[in-house]
């Protein structure tokens, strides 16, 4: 897979069932497809302080906490489709890949 040490996504919705599974899944094909070595978790958006261990970064559909010490990203892109490829620059950008 890609170069450099693996980077971890949180992706939280309101329930950890079909949202995030559609946004973590884009999110891995997109990096894996370039090359970036990425890993997603999902979560609930109230178990995020619970999960962060080891997390670079949160995606997420739902409001979540502002003080969680990794960047955030909060978007509906994944599921309406507008302005995905920017979100996903966006991860790029952030994390540094």
């Amino acid at each position: 897979m890609g170069t450099g040490p693996r980077k971890t996504i949180l992706v939280a919705c309101g329930t950890a069932i079909a949202t995030s599974t559609v946004v973590a899944k884009a999110i891995e094909e997109y990096m894996q497809d370039r090359g970036h070595n990425v890993v997603t978790r999902q979560c609930k958006a109230s178990e995020i302080k619970s999960m962060l261990s080891g997390i670079d970064m949160v995606v997420t559909t739902t409001q979540v906490p502002d003080d969680l010490g990794v960047p955030v990203i909060k978007t509906l892109a994944f599921l309406t489709g507008i302005g995905k490829e920017a979100v996903l620059e966006d991860i790029i950008k952030t994390l540094k890949l």
